[in-house]
């Protein structure tokens, strides 16, 4: 992305940004994305890294230059990202946090600074990936507040080319409006893709039509030419595929899917996508 691509803010009215980074190899990669997003939505940027270590080690005099060399460490990096930010006039504001459970201080953060936007990367860390997703970051798009943009560990993150994935839940019509801002203000190329389970009555395929046709309409009265797509097939294994296909920048998607009879997408498609995803996934709250 650059500045030529999106006459205003992609994601809308973004005047708060909050990027959650650790200290590793993919702390530049996140950085420099809440950066980029910072700088079109002309957005202050909060930049948070949570040191996951309990109170009772951080009393323990023996624990203590080993706290002292991560809280080091967590420092250097956030101040490099502030003067990166400084550089490109963005208003930065750096912290720390001690404890458990980093997912907490990420989305209270999130809650008292009132941001707009959650950038953050996922790992795969979780034992036997049980989640294919970083179970920090599964967390804190379970709980946080507003929009969570998830950087991959490998690809890039675009919004000139968009993948919207819906299933006529509230949740995903929460994703379709935003897909049709962003689209609206960058432009980007639009898609949206309907996904049902194989083995289901063709009634499923028919409202499937339905209601990817009617988000082509919904962004169509937006002036957005948009392609739309129903497939039969396990939903992740779907969307991650025609987003690669298509060469998408970022998929939006609900934080939840249907459930009961009429399910075509569940919850836990979201975290799949993000664990397989080529590129960034934007999970939008109802």
């Amino acid at each position: 992305m650059n500045k030529e691509t999106c006459k205003m803010c992609p994601l809308g009215k973004h005047e708060k940004i909050l990027v959650a980074i650790d200290v590793s190899e993919y702390t530049e990669m996140v950085a420099n994305q809440a950066l980029n997003l910072s700088g079109y939505c002309r957005s202050t940027l909060f930049a948070l890294t949570v040191i996951e270590i309990s109170p009772e080690s951080m009393a323990m005099a023996g624990s203590l230059p080993f706290v002292e060399k991560m809280d080091k460490e967590a420092r250097t990096t956030l101040d490099k990202i502030k003067a990166e930010a400084e550089k490109r006039n963005v208003d930065c504001e750096t912290f720390v946090r001690h404890g458990l459970q980093p997912h907490r201080y990420i989305v209270e953060m999130a809650e008292e600074k009132e941001v707009d936007a959650i950038v953050i990367g996922t790992h795969g860390r979780t034992g036997l990936k049980k989640l294919l997703m970083g179970s920090v970051a599964a967390r804190v798009i379970g709980y946080a507040p507003c929009s969570v943009l998830v950087v991959p560990l490998k690809g890039a993150v675009s919004l000139k080319n968009i993948l919207v994935a819906t299933d006529g839940s509230k949740y995903s019509e929460a994703a379709v409006k935003e897909a049709i801002n962003i689209a609206k203000a960058c432009p980007s190329a639009f898609t949206v893709i309907c996904v049902v389970k194989p083995g289901r009555p063709s009634e499923y395929r028919e409202e499937a039509e339905k209601i990817v046709n009617q988000v082509k309409q919904e962004a169509s009265q937006a002036g957005i030419e948009a392609e739309a797509i129903v497939q039969i097939g396990e939903p992740h294994e779907v969307i991650v595929e025609v987003a690669k296909e298509k060469n998408v920048g970022t998929i939006v998607m609900g934080r939840h899917g249907r459930t009961g009879l009429k399910k075509l997408l569940m919850g836990s498609v979201t975290e799949r996508v993000i664990g397989f995803s080529p590129c960034g996934v934007l999970v939008v709250p109802s």
